[in-house]
């Protein structure tokens, strides 16, 4: 068969849109999920008498298993049919969860977890891929990947607010519960709705070494990022995480590069475009886990917010996310360069963030922190749709899943490293704060508790100085390493990136030549 472009063969088909409702749905499943069991964790805690050293495990067992199998799960995805994965995915993402919401002790919450990871690492590669192998006419595209970017930008605080919501006036395990209509709405509609393009699949051998490798070494940068947080940089485990994982990983490249059917192609990775991607979206991702993070503990501990208020207070930034992704990127996304949707997106980011380092235990919502969001989700939304549309545009069909994969790894991993360092620095200069005015928290009183709420607020401004430098970091990658012209623009198109695995592989999404 000779190489051409690919036809876009659901160009006449209008069930493509029917079936991104679908996907959309099962995107903010697994993004929702990030963020609600959160809220519910103190209620969980006491319920299943988990202990304050272990309660952790209830967000590291989904990190470790999610983060660690997000590329097996993509070559999954690419093996067996998009679709198939998908469904697959959606159901026991379904079952994890129902295991979890009925769970009686702490090994089953945390082995439900666990479950939740693996299948949410093969449901959330498949429903990007799906995404890039069915919208391949350049208008269109922006469009479904527009409403995708606003889903994964915005669904973590959407999980705030649902969280609080189900927390406060149902029960903790409500949070688990909530999946399973999700999951079988979408099953449903996918089995009767989505037709996968055929000849996309990858029909090489799985390459086991490697799927070993990425699994364990992604997983110990996980743990390492993890444990780094409770136990300090210099904690011998965590250290020993960290070089085990920096040993797996490059053993890794190197396994890939001489297999004659790896699990991650090495071209998906060292395309410029998808390589600044990847590493300008990790980078921007580190910065926003911080801000959730130390915005939740602002709003609940400072302002003395109730968990539903604190959802509510991020609907800015959903609206500023959903404003940027739809309105500004899907719409630009045809006429202009992505370098120019991402950089300025991630420099409006970083002038919300900026707004943020004013935090002041008695700082206005309506004056700081609400026209901080604001931009911060503008920029955001408006940098994130290009970038989940570029992270697989171009790439041969045969490894959309692995390259979707990628996104949803350095997403983790990037959620990951943020969570840690940010909260690492926060602590820090908490402690510098209280050291310094020890005399007077010792007094007690009002006084003290003042004192302790102004080195809160201090460590977070600190840890939010750096996430405006992370930010301004994602932009310049973003403006130097991604060069594709805008997508339709006409001119040359490159037949791919690589040779598939079958004969059906042949076919390419075209992409510009840049």
């Amino acid at each position: 068969m000779s190489k051409t472009a690919a036809p876009a063969p659901l160009a006449a088909d209008p069930s493509r849109w029917k079936a991104l409702v679908f996907i959309a749905l099962a995107q903010l499943m697994v993004v929702l999920d990030a963020t609600i069991v959160n809220i519910a964790l103190p209620s969980a805690q006491t319920d299943l008498g988990i202990s304050d050293g272990n309660r952790q495990w209830v967000i590291t067992a989904y990190a470790l298993a999610f983060g660690g199998l997000l590329l097996f799960g993509g070559r999954i995805a690419d093996k067996w049919g998009r679709k198939n994965a998908f469904i697959v995915g959606l159901i026991g993402f379904a079952l994890a969860s129902a295991l979890g919401g009925a769970a009686n002790g702490e090994a089953m919450m945390l082995g439900a977890r666990a479950l939740q990871g693996a299948f949410g690492a093969l449901l959330a590669p498949a429903a990007l891929s799906l995404l890039a192998v069915m919208f391949t006419d350049a208008k269109e595209r922006a469009k479904a990947f527009g409403i995708y970017g606003a889903i994964a930008g915005g669904g973590g605080a959407v999980g705030l607010i649902l969280g609080g919501f189900l927390t406060e006036y149902l029960n903790w395990r409500w949070t688990f519960f909530v999946n399973i209509p999700f999951a079988i709405i979408a099953a449903v509609g996918a089995w009767m709705i989505i037709r996968e393009p055929a000849g996309g699949r990858n029909r090489a051998p799985l390459d086991i070494p490697g799927v070993i490798l990425s699994t364990t070494g992604l997983v110990a940068l996980v743990y390492g990022f993890t444990r780094a947080e409770s136990a300090g940089w210099s904690d011998a485990l965590t250290v020993t995480m960290f070089v085990a994982s920096a040993l797996l990983l490059a053993s890794f490249v190197l396994v890939e590069s001489r297999v004659k059917s790896p699990l991650l192609p090495l071209r998906v990775l060292l395309e410029r475009n998808r390589g600044g991607v990847y590493l300008s979206l990790g980078l921007a991702v580190i910065a926003m886990f911080g801000l959730f993070l130390f915005l939740t503990y602002y709003l609940q501990v400072v302002k003395g917010f109730s968990p539903v208020k604190t959802g509510f207070a991020f609907l800015p930034m959903i609206a500023g996310m959903i404003t940027g992704s739809t309105q500004i990127g899907a719409r630009l996304m045809t006429r202009v360069p992505p370098r120019l949707l991402m950089g300025p997106g991630f420099l409006l980011a970083a002038t919300g963030m900026l707004l943020l380092t004013q935090l002041e235990v008695g700082s206005s919502y309506p004056a700081l922190i609400l026209p901080a969001q604001l931009l911060l989700g503008l920029g955001m939304g408006t940098a994130f749709m290009p970038a989940m549309s570029l992270a697989t545009h171009g790439v041969n069909p045969a490894d959309a899943g692995v390259a979707s994969a990628m996104v949803n790894t350095s997403q983790q991993v990037g959620g990951a490293i943020g969570t840690a360092l940010l909260n690492t620095i926060a602590a820090s200069a908490t402690t510098a704060y209280l050291t310094d005015h020890a005399a007077e928290a010792a007094a007690g009183g009002p006084a003290a508790k003042l004192i302790q709420a102004q080195a809160m607020v201090e460590g977070y401004s600190s840890a939010i100085w750096w996430a405006v430098g992370i930010l301004v970091a994602s932009a310049t990658i973003a403006l130097t390493l991604i060069t594709t012209g805008r997508p339709g623009a006409g001119g040359p198109v490159a037949s791919g990136d690589g040779a598939g695995a079958d004969a059906g592989a042949e076919v390419k999404i075209p992409v510009i030549a840049h």
